[in-house]
């Protein structure tokens, strides 16, 4: 035995060592950083607005004046058969009660209603100021003393309860989200690879890669200021088990190919790695420059859910282009027990889902494609059914003490605003800004509030009910009227949220289509395929929120859709999508490099790329899924608009639509490159290794 030998020898045991060494001494090192996250972690209006709005400054300037940004509630006292003397008294008692415990920004008044069925009290306090814990025990110390009795109600509403509301669902996104998208992805992986040792090897990994991503968002939190809330950071999680599943499904399964043709599994690893790691790197690559472009948005949950994305992706993929081989060849051939791929095994011939569903493609591809378009396109009309921008209210799946406040208001004062507009104008224009605000044909009442800092904030109250179109009309008017000062509040927010979300679209969808096709085109050395991509991905996105528009009013019973669905499951479905899409074409390319005719490499990479993909999509699916399981209707909606795409792209899109293209259009599918030209006459095809048909 030569010295090559064992050199070669001591490195096959040396690099999965070294490499598992790394991860120890890595996470050694972020881990005091990712227990830090939740710390840096905050749900505030200024989190979710857009940067430049109106009720963005006012928000901002409301945490600079004295006190701090103020806490408003609303408490409901409610009778069906009409308030009682004895109900009035118990109400004043417990304000009273309230007032004498808390600082409150001034004395609560009575508001009744004018069929005396309901008491309106609006409470606010500085108290809490920008500090969310204090807040939240500031409403539910309220919420322990207005208590109803003998067939009176009582709910705590206003911006305030909601906030809390809210936050006690974003909060619930860390544990139970993270349990329930591994739970999916345990099962996924235990009825994919049929062992029960190799599921727990991704998926240990990923939550290694989980972890190195927390710690990674804090540090970017503390040199660049990112935004991390909790939508950002529950996604950022879902990307990392989906996307670095799929990476390591498209990785395992070829190394069990290389096993069979290969007697070391390190040596073996070295060439899986090479054949799908670049595919991999570059459908990673894809999917955060598609995440990064959200940086472009205004909107800020949006412009923080980009890089937090982009880092999870990018943490999965380091794990599993390291840590997971590393870990694969040190438990060597015996973790995929009982099917274990033994060294010039064949594994059994026969045929798969994607073979029979190549031949029809490839039998009548532009029957196919035009049966594709029809129904993509009859789904997409879909989208003419969606509702309207969702309320507040409207936005928890379970409805909580402050909506059901609100509907009582709503329903005892039609007529009447019942949440406060928010004017902020500079001090020494405050007493004519007042003036003009109580002159204006939208408003009811308006009071002056707290001084500093060279900014005075007044409370106003509108004529219309909360986000009707009489209060929107209302703020309009407002900020055309009182320049110079910022107009904000709930219903301001909603609005700059609408405006902004169909501004954000205009500007990020182009930047992320261009920027994906730049990509592709380097990637793949064509024009045609990666039009082809994208165009695919467009028409998933589109059918997708039709489906949901069919659903998510006459099914679901939501009453209205997330402004932001559009533009955020855009950037998810071209991003993954594409990453499916390179999985197939790459193979496809290699195929046609290798000497095969176009239609015998579309049909050869179906076959042999189809089960990766397709368990890569249930994932994937899966994992997305996990949203719907969470009380807000936005999570809801996002999670189940994206994995429908992702279950249409895979099973759809990918097998049947851009096989048949690639079918029909043969060699001009990689058209203006070498490819797309035919080869010389006489010049015979290059060899071509034949490839195993790929189990599992």
């Amino acid at each position: 035995m030569g010295p090559g030998n064992t050199t070669t020898r001591t490195r096959r045991r040396a690099v999965p060592w070294a490499l598992l060494g790394l991860w120890v001494a890595l996470l050694a090192f972020v881990a005091p950083f990712a227990s830090k996250l939740a710390d840096v972690q905050h749900d505030r209006a200024t989190d979710y607005l857009p940067a430049s709005a109106d009720s963005t400054q006012v928000a901002k300037i409301q945490e600079q004046l004295p006190g701090g940004e103020t806490t408003e509630l609303v408490l409901v006292y409610h009778r069906d058969g009409g308030l009682t003397a004895a109900d009035r008294t118990t109400a004043a008692q417990q304000v009273d009660e309230i007032a004498a415990a808390n600082r409150l920004t001034g004395t609560p008044k009575d508001v009744p209603s004018q069929d005396g069925t309901t008491l309106m009290y609006p409470v606010a306090s500085t108290e809490p100021g920008i500090d969310e814990e204090k807040r939240d025990v500031f409403v539910n110390d309220v919420r322990d003393v207005a208590q109803g009795e003998d067939g009176m109600t009582v709910d705590v509403g206003g911006p305030g309860a909601l906030a809390t509301d809210a936050g006690e669902v974003y909060n619930s996104l860390g544990g139970p989200l993270l349990y329930t998208t591994v739970g999916v992805v345990a099962i996924l992986l235990i009825v994919i690879y049929r062992s029960p040792l190799l599921w727990l090897v991704p998926l240990a990994v990923a939550g290694i890669a989980d972890y190195l991503s927390m710690g990674v968002a804090y540090g970017l939190h503390q040199a660049f200021g990112t935004t991390i809330s909790g939508q950002s950071s529950g996604v950022m999680t879902i990307l990392v088990f989906g996307a670095g599943t799929d990476y390591a499904l498209l990785l395992i399964s070829r190394y069990r190919e290389e096993l069979r043709r290969v007697e070391r599994p390190y040596d073996a690893m070295r060439v899986a790695l090479r054949s799908c790691g670049p595919a991999v790197l570059a459908s990673s690559g894809t999917v955060a420059v598609g995440l990064v472009c959200l940086l472009a948005a205004d909107l800020n949950s949006s412009r923080g859910m980009g890089p937090l994305g982009a880092l999870g992706v990018l943490c999965a993929l380091v794990a599993m282009l390291t840590l997971l081989p590393a870990v694969l060849v040190l438990l060597g051939r015996r973790v995929f027990w009982p099917l274990v791929p033994a060294f010039g095994s064949k594994p059994k011939e026969r045929r798969s889902l994607f073979t029979a569903m190549g031949s029809s493609a490839g039998r009548r591809p532009y029957a196919v494609l035009a049966g594709g378009a029809i129904l993509l396109g009859a789904l997409a009309l879909g989208t003419l059914n969606l509702p309207g921008s969702i309320k507040q209210q409207d936005s928890f799946v379970d409805k909580p003490d402050a909506v059901a406040a609100m509907e009582t208001l709503a329903a005892a004062y039609p007529e009447q605003g019942t949440q406060p507009i928010t004017v902020i104008t500079p001090a020494d224009r405050a007493d004519a800004t007042l003036a003009a605000a109580r002159d204006h044909q939208g408003v009811a009442a308006a009071e002056r509030g707290r001084t500093g800092d060279g900014w005075t904030e007044i409370s106003v109250t509108a004529k219309g009910a909360p986000q009707s179109a009489a209060e929107t009309a209302t703020i309009k008017s407002l900020r055309d009227d009182l320049k110079g000062s910022y107009i904000g509040g709930p219903s301001a927010e909603q609005l700059d949220l609408e405006d902004t979300n169909a501004r954000d679209q205009l500007v990020v969808v182009p930047i992320v289509v261009v920027s994906v096709l730049l990509i592709l085109i380097v990637l793949l050395r064509s024009l045609v395929a990666p039009l082809l991509l994208v165009a695919a991905v467009i028409a998933v996105w589109g059918a997708s929120l039709g489906i949901g528009g069919l659903l998510f009013g006459p099914v679901l019973g939501f009453e209205g859709t997330d402004p932001g669905l559009g533009l955020l499951s855009f950037v998810f479905l071209v991003a993954l999508g594409v990453d499916y899409g390179i999985f197939l074409m790459h193979r496809m390319r290699e195929e046609s490099l290798s000497g095969a005719e176009p239609s015998a490499a579309a049909l050869t990479a179906l076959r042999t790329t189809g089960g990766v993909i397709a368990s890569a999509g249930l994932v994937l699916a899966a994992t997305f899924a996990v949203l719907t399981n969470m009380g807000l209707v936005q999570l809801v909606q996002l999670g189940f608009v994206i994995a429908v795409g992702v279950l249409l792209d895979t099973f759809l899109v990918r097998t049947y639509l851009v096989t048949s293209a690639s079918v029909a259009l043969g060699r001009k599918v990689w058209w203006p490159g070498t490819l797309s030209r035919e080869p010389a006459q006489g010049q015979p095809p290059e060899p071509r290794q034949k490839e195993p048909v790929v189990v599992g």
